[in-house]
């Protein structure tokens, strides 16, 4: 990431909108918006084989496995602004599983890059059945856009949510429904 040409970039916003990128308060904006959208787009530096490589285990349990409520935090593709919410996501093993705090990894990969949520969503459930072969993975992402809610149609209580399912997820509308019931519960 060439951190010197997003500065130079945000310093012709700043002017192209009619501030001063010398005054006080700007004058050292170029720099952190380069450092956040480092930071912000640091998924595009990961690799999920590098963080499932030797997190994969095998093992009989072939009860579902759900993670839910993993907080996220990415940027739309189509006006650089925010969106945020939470992820679940359950899979039920075939011979292997993936340590816990791996699935949480996996959001924040896809998260950290120019997104939108339907692909977000997918991508993370295709990971999962990509390096598991479970019998089937569930992934639900529940979004705010600011987008939608400081712009456009202004609408602040608004909110998004995607679905992808494979295998039994998708196939058995018991294994589906105890998913969503789960994932509806209260927290501990």
């Amino acid at each position: 990431m060439n951190l010197e040409a997003i500065q130079k970039s945000v310093k012709e916003i700043i002017t192209q909108i009619g501030e001063d990128p010398d005054r006080e308060g700007l004058k050292s904006t170029p720099s952190r918006v380069a450092e956040a959208y480092k930071f912000l787009t640091s998924g595009y530096d990961q690799d999920c084989a590098i963080i499932l490589n030797k997190a994969v285990f095998e093992e009989k349990n072939d009860e579902m496995v759900l993670v839910k409520n993993i907080d996220f935090y990415s940027l739309c593709e189509h006006h650089l602004l925010p969106f945020y919410g939470k992820i679940h996501v359950a899979y039920i093993p075939n011979g292997k599983i993936v340590g816990l705090s791996k699935i949480p990894r996996i959001v924040e990969i896809y998260a950290r890059r120019l997104q939108v949520q339907e692909r977000m969503t997918q991508q993370i459930a295709d990971t999962i059945d990509k390096w598991l072969h479970p019998r089937g993975v569930a992934v639900v992402a529940e979004a705010f856009h600011m987008c939608m809610m400081m712009r456009g149609v202004e609408k602040q209580n608004s909110s998004a949510t995607t679905s992808a399912v494979h295998g039994v997820f998708k196939d058995d509308a018991r294994t589906r429904a105890e998913f969503f019931n789960l994932i509806s519960q209260k927290n501990l």
